[in-house]
């Protein structure tokens, strides 16, 4: 299969020496020129996953020279922010028999699509979305893991499965697009929330109650949207909240690190040194939270973190503080916990 990786950051490098490996041929696009020459010629991604070999039948194009003729298969590694720009260059391009994989966790500002709603809309054509416990840099090792491939066509995912499934990377099909997609994108406020507390210097018991009462809130919110009960507790769900949660390759645990030392939220990005996802994320949970009149808690304090510049002690004792409740999860035994 001829695959294009639209996107050169760590995960599209990641994902196109996985792709390879299976036997395809594989192009990864680059937004200049300059990044494709140096990509070729090292075959090494020193800013995004340094000391991890690229092989050289992988090739790197800009977009502005890219070709897209007879290409089965178009895979966004794009931040969500950047996805509908970029689905809609894809969209004069890709072949229109040519499946469509969107490796994004987020949710678009001021409309709250998500990742495979913004590829369907610009390019008129169904996009499947890969998301798990999947860290670029361990993935690039070859370190065994695995994912979920979601979409509303069984023979889609099952034919992407097929592609991407390798002896080092498990891929499991689920047709709750939703529910896989929403539980991508709202762990990474939830991870900024655990970095806080990390920074801190708080310990395990702060960790895993955290996670734990945030599941809650995501399962909350996550129903009202119509994501199904059972994808929280799978390999989207709880896999990747531990994942983002807890390892020190999460730019969004990083992120909240940075938080509690003391760093202005405008400086986060550039001390990351890459997108960080959950932020422009924790602002459109913010506002659908606000339209739909639905209780995240952990999530809002991480808003109010960002934008109003509170405290991350004071985030604790927000929390902290709250009124007693039954402990619950919705869906299951309460819905107002």
């Amino acid at each position: 299969m001829k695959v294009t990786i639209v996107g050169s950051g760590s995960w599209g490098t990641a994902f196109a020496r996985l792709l390879h490996a299976n036997g395809h041929a594989v192009q990864v696009l680059t937004l200049t020129s300059a990044e494709a020459d140096e990509l070729n010629r090292k075959h090494v991604n020193e800013h995004f996953l340094p000391g991890v070999e690229v092989p050289p039948e992988v090739v790197f194009a800009a977009l502005s020279e890219a070709s897209l003729d007879a290409t089965d298969l178009v895979v966004y590694a794009v931040p969500t922010q950047a996805l509908r720009e970029v689905a809609g260059w894809v969209a004069e391009r890709r072949p229109e028999e040519s499946l469509q994989l969107s490796l994004a966790k987020g949710l678009e500002l001021r409309t709250f699509r998500r990742p495979t709603e913004i590829i369907a809309a610009e390019t008129g054509a169904p996009a499947a979305a890969l998301s798990g416990p999947n860290h670029a840099e361990e993935v690039a090792r070859d370190m065994p893991s695995a994912t979920v491939i979601a979409a509303h066509d069984e023979a889609l995912c099952a034919a992407l499965q097929q592609v991407v499934t390798s002896d080092v990377f498990r891929v499991y099909r689920n047709t709750d697009v939703v529910g896989v997609e929403f539980c991508g994108a709202v762990k990474n406020p939830i991870a900024i929330a655990v970095g806080m507390s990390d920074g801190l210097g708080f310990g395990d018991n702060t960790r895993a109650s955290l996670i734990t009462r945030s599941l809650a809130e995501v399962i909350r919110l996550g129903l009202r949207v119509g994501a199904r009960f059972e994808t929280f507790a799978g390999l989207a769900g709880i896999g990747d909240m531990i994942a983002t949660c807890t390892s020190r390759h999460s730019r969004n645990r990083r992120a909240g690190e940075l938080l509690a030392a003391g760093h202005a939220p405008s400086e986060l990005q550039q001390l990351v040194g890459q997108v960080v996802e959950g932020i422009p994320t924790t602002y459109a949970v913010h506002d659908l939270c606000a339209q739909l009149g639905v209780e995240m808690p952990v999530t809002e304090n991480v808003y109010e973190a960002l934008e109003l510049g509170k405290d991350p002690r004071e985030c604790v004792r927000s929390l902290m503080s709250r009124e007693p409740k039954v402990e619950g999860f919705p869906g299951g035994v309460r819905s107002d916990s």
